[in-house]
């Protein structure tokens, strides 16, 4: 079997990628760095220079051949990777008549717990947000704790270190009190507090017994990252913006995480991901894989989360319902009560539906920052 062409779609604010072989089977992946897939798709081009006429099986191989061919390395480049890299496994899924999950050991189970982001931002709508989702038969929600990252610029109450504090509290307190005790609340922080905000959130919010607090500050530095887990006893989660497994090394080493969240299309695909889930495994660490993409980036989260035996929960995005983007597919992902069951089709278990590019207009996402109150530029 050999490589014949690559064929990028976009579609929505998503960029796939078709993999085709002479043996009429056809791989599917999906490019992370959203915001930035022009540079991915320039990127794409590159590499299938490298891949036409390439036997598809070697996935390995592939990967550490781009990885190293290129003296300069990133998110849109790891991004690239990562598209081609799941489109190779579901191509020898679909050629030996199994799911991805089985080439990577075998399943571990056979759904997996979810949960999805509440895009509410006051204390009492976050709360009745949160109930909605419980009586839909979700057990876990994603609270964005420091406010709508959409909004161009805080408010001058962003600026009062204690009442910033006292609001993000709150929204965790109302949420708590809405559901009770048989529910997990996950603290999105969107890397956009310091570590003296993050550490006295974290204590103030304790006793709500978060299952764990997201990017409290930015990822840039594994050493303060180290420092906030240390004080406080809510477990941290990071690695989203990872793009090698030498950075969720370093995290594991320094201590500074309780889960790991690699992304499947921004780290370079499942090669790298799995990598990740052993390495955080023999540290007592379990995987949270981020996933705020389109049905492909579930699909190949799902082999992923199927093989692994430190698997958490995943990261449903809450647009594949209120977008209508299970249309993408051929076949919706199949849902049982905040869980989502594992697909057994050959391959990665998805096929992207033919005319998805007419039926979902390209509409990339725009890059953007936030402004304080001040006029200053700030993290989210």
């Amino acid at each position: 079997m050999k490589i014949t062409r690559l064929e990028a779609i976009n579609a929505s604010k998503y960029l796939f990628l078709k993999i085709y072989t002479d043996e009429g089977i056809t791989g599917v992946g999906e490019v992370g760095a959203w915001g930035f897939l022009d540079g991915t798709l320039g990127v794409i081009k590159k590499f299938e220079e490298y891949l036409m006429g390439k036997d598809p099986f070697m996935a390995e191989y592939h990967w550490n051949y781009l990885y190293r061919s290129m003296y300069f390395r990133g998110s849109v480049i790891m991004s690239a990777l990562a598209a081609v890299d799941i489109a190779l496994w579901d191509i020898k899924g679909k050629a030996l008549g199994v799911p991805v999950y089985e080439l990577l050991g075998g399943r571990c189970r056979d759904k997996v717990r979810s949960y999805e982001a509440v895009f509410k931002f006051t204390p009492e709508d976050m709360a009745e947000e949160c109930k909605r989702l419980k009586s839909q038969g979700y057990d876990a929600a994603r609270l964005m704790i420091t406010g709508d990252i959409r909004k161009k610029q805080a408010g001058r109450e962003n600026s009062i270190f204690n009442k910033k504090i006292s609001d993000y509290i709150n929204k965790v307190k109302a949420c708590r009190e809405a559901v009770g005790d048989e529910f997990d609340l996950i603290l999105e922080c969107h890397r956009s507090m310091d570590p003296s905000e993050a550490v006295a959130f974290a204590k103030g919010v304790e006793e709500f017994r978060p299952l764990f607090l997201e990017d409290p500050i930015a990822p840039d530095s594994p050493e303060s990252m180290a420092d906030v887990a240390a004080r406080t006893n809510i477990p941290i989660a990071t690695g989203e913006r990872f793009i090698n497994i030498q950075e969720f090394e370093t995290i594991l080493q320094k201590k500074a995480a309780k889960y790991v969240r690699p992304d499947v299309c921004a780290l370079g695909g499942i090669t790298p991901c799995k990598k990740v889930a052993a390495m955080a495994e023999a540290n007592y660490v379990k995987v949270v894989p981020h996933n705020p993409l389109g049905p492909v980036s579930t699909a190949a989260c799902l082999q992923l989360d199927a093989a692994i035996p430190n698997f958490a929960i995943q990261e449903f995005p809450s647009f594949y319902h209120q977008g209508n983007e299970s249309e993408m597919t051929t076949e919706p992902f199949h849902e049982e009560a905040g869980y989502i069951v594992i697909p057994h089709a050959p391959g990665i278990g998805i096929e992207l539906i033919d005319d998805l590019a007419e039926k979902f207009p390209a509409n990339q996402r725009s890059i953007s920052a936030q402004t304080a109150y001040d006029g200053s530029v700030y993290d989210i």
